[in-house]
């Protein structure tokens, strides 16, 4: 059954429908109908997270004074426009509103319809507000940030009966310079409301809000491409001037790297970088200097590589050795890409982790490419041909306590298999 276009012809009779579905997996019995596959594996987080499906659990909204900090610091402050313009003119006439989180699930901006923004606050969809999935359950706000990709939950696929009166449809914003979680925009009113297409539409203005970001961050490299020209000019051997987050501006001496990978905190004075090797770093206005040793940075094993994959959208690889130790926080592909070359110690091959990740082992295009990024800061600590961790590198990865926590957010269908298998690695 298509829920969504049945809500679309006779939403009572799907919220009817939804109820029975939800009722039957709560205790344990067959359901009428499969619940979507989203929400289903939703509902099993829910489950085993202990989090009551008949009573709502609120943790207590942020003080104003701590909502308006977090809007000032939040890089989704720039594109409010974009989510108002594309958003706010329709929901207010389909009686929807437009609820903004930041990457903790904490709601920062809520705008529409007044009516509805006062049956939100009588759910705790107020101003600072915890949203988090498993503080609240399957919802438009917590599961899109979970699962890292739009999601719709209509009626009583949430999974906290308080919901059930209510549809929201929910888009992650991430940063198009790290594939970092920065929030996640939804759009929700009551059940009547519900249109199939307000998934897509949502969806499509996320993408809008990305693309103006990416267009920031170009802006933001051409001024300090500026700042870089005279001082690459008086310097002799091998230099390159980079934004904070390793994005190059200008090189000198040596081929161009469209990004480096910095540490996550980096400082002034020798430093030695994955792929650079030992570098003299200074800052410069809106990003760093790089001046590269004249030794070639050769193959510094590593004592230990750490994969760390057991917090949600927290997952991370370490590098740590006596040449220099660094952390670089993973998007949802790289986390899957290593946490498989992990387990295949031995290495797999572009068609093979095709198959892994895609299911499919023609799709070797997108896997080189995302290889080809993941190399950029593992350098020499990565193999190709078939692709594979140095066989010098010690290799340690972290997950967690239950299988079925391991990349919530995955649907490769390798990764699904060892969430079922109690012996994953």
């Amino acid at each position: 059954m298509d829920v969504t276009h049945l809500a679309a012809v006779d939403s009572t009779r799907a919220a009817r429908v939804l109820s029975q579905v939800r009722s039957a997996r709560l205790a344990g019995q067959p359901a009428p109908v499969a619940p979507r596959p989203v929400i289903e594996r939703s509902w099993e987080r829910m489950m085993r997270s202990g989090v009551d499906p008949d009573h709502d659990v609120r943790a207590d909204p942020l003080p104003r004074e701590e909502v308006q900090r977090r809007r000032e610091t939040s890089v989704l402050r720039h594109v409010l426009p974009v989510l108002r313009e594309g958003l706010l003119a329709a929901a207010d006439v389909a009686h929807h509103i437009m609820v903004v989180a930041d990457e903790d699930g904490r709601v920062l901006w809520r705008e529409g319809s007044a009516p509805v923004l006062r049956k939100a606050d009588g759910l705790g969809f107020e101003l600072g507000a915890d949203w988090r999935e498993d503080v609240v359950g399957t919802n438009g706000l917590g599961t899109p940030a979970v699962v890292r990709r739009p999601v719709q939950v209509f009626a009583s696929e949430h999974f906290v009966r308080s919901q059930g009166g209510w549809t929201c449809a929910g888009a992650p914003l991430t940063d198009p310079r790290d594939g970092r979680l920065l929030g996640v925009v939804d759009v929700s009113g009551p059940l009547e409301t519900m249109h199939p297409a307000t998934l897509s539409w949502v969806g499509s203005v996320a993408k809008l809000a990305e693309a103006r970001l990416r267009e920031m961050h170009t802006e933001s490299l051409e001024r300090l491409r500026a700042v870089a020209a005279p001082v690459l000019a008086r310097l002799d051997g091998r230099a390159l001037v980079v934004d904070p987050d390793g994005w190059t501006a200008a090189v000198s001496g040596m081929p161009y790297a469209r990004r480096v990978a910095l540490p996550k905190s980096l400082s002034a004075g020798p430093r030695w970088l994955p792929a650079l090797g030992l570098c003299s770093v200074e800052p410069l206005a809106g990003g760093w200097l790089l001046q590269v040793a004249d030794d070639e940075p050769g193959r510094r094993g590593p004592a230990r590589i750490v994969l760390d994959l057991r917090q949600a959208r927290r997952w991370s690889v370490q590098v740590l050795g006596g040449a220099g130790s660094w952390t670089r926080e993973l998007s949802p592909r790289h986390a899957e890409l290593l946490y498989l070359l992990a387990v295949h110690r031995s290495g797999r091959t572009a068609s093979g982790l095709a198959g892994d990740v895609f299911g499919d082992p023609a799709r070797t295009v997108t896997v080189r490419a995302e290889m080809s990024r993941v190399r950029r800061y593992l350098g020499a600590f990565l193999e190709h041909r078939p692709y594979r961790f140095a066989e010098a590198a010690e290799v340690e990865v972290l997950l967690p306590d239950d299988p079925r926590d391991l990349l919530p957010h995955s649907t490769a269908p390798a990764v699904s298999s060892r969430r079922r298998s109690p012996a994953a690695p």
